[in-house]
């Protein structure tokens, strides 16, 4: 049992269920202030999220995931496509940049802690 290596498991994963379910739901917003996309195409998760509040034969808050999920779903895949990746890209694009500390010309001790307290 010891002699066998450990093993590391991944530290790079992709994106979680919820920040997975944010990024749908910016979409979905930046795609309906898009002028570029049909108003009548529009009416899909105004329709979903209509549905909450109307009653409904099925109770319970599985069905109405399921419809507002759907229609999302449906509004981004009707979207001209073109449109859909502009929005992606413009979400999930990586700023690149470089680390560079500022100095506030306050004295520092030589182990890199606070500033010596004045007495």
């Amino acid at each position: 049992m010891g002699d066998q290596p450990r093993r590391n498991l991944p530290t790079k994963r992709g994106p979680g269920f919820f920040q997975d379910l944010a990024l749908r739901l910016r979409l979905v917003l930046r795609l309906m202030a898009d002028r570029r996309v049909s108003p009548l195409l529009k009416l899909l998760p105004i329709a979903s999220l209509v549905y909450l509040v109307v009653p409904d034969l099925a109770p319970g808050p599985i069905d109405d995931a399921l419809v507002i999920w759907l229609g999302a779903t449906v509004f981004v895949e009707l979207c001209p496509p073109e449109i859909v990746r502009e929005h992606m890209r413009a979400m999930t694009a990586v700023v690149e940049g470089e680390w560079k500390e500022v100095e506030t010309g306050e004295p520092r001790d030589e182990s890199g802690g606070s500033p010596p307290m004045a007495q």
